[in-house]
Parts: C-alpha cells; sequence; structure tokens
C-alpha cells in the first residue's frame, strides 16, 4: 500500500485543472491520478 498522499494546495490546485477546458486530456489524467491519491475524510 501506497503511504503518500497529495497535499491539500496540490489536490486544489488538481481540481481546478479537472473543470478547466482549456487544459489536454493529458493534464487532467494527471491530476485526477493526483486527486485519486487524497486523504479522503469520512464524516458521519
Amino acid at each position: 500500500m501506497n503511504k503518500k498522499q497529495t497535499s491539500k494546495t496540490v489536490a486544489s490546485k488538481a481540481s481546478k485543472i479537472l473543470k478547466d477546458n482549456r487544459f489536454s486530456k493529458d493534464s487532467k489524467s494527471v491530476a485526477g491520478s493526483a486527486l485519486s491519491q487524497t486523504k479522503t475524510s469520512k464524516k458521519k
């Protein structure tokens, strides 16, 4: 299991890339990969 996680700053930028149509498909793929490695908080 990979214990490395994406920082909040990188996750925020990755989210903006995914929402912006000016970025290429490859850029969005990398951004999605970064977001998939973020720590998720599960609220009940």
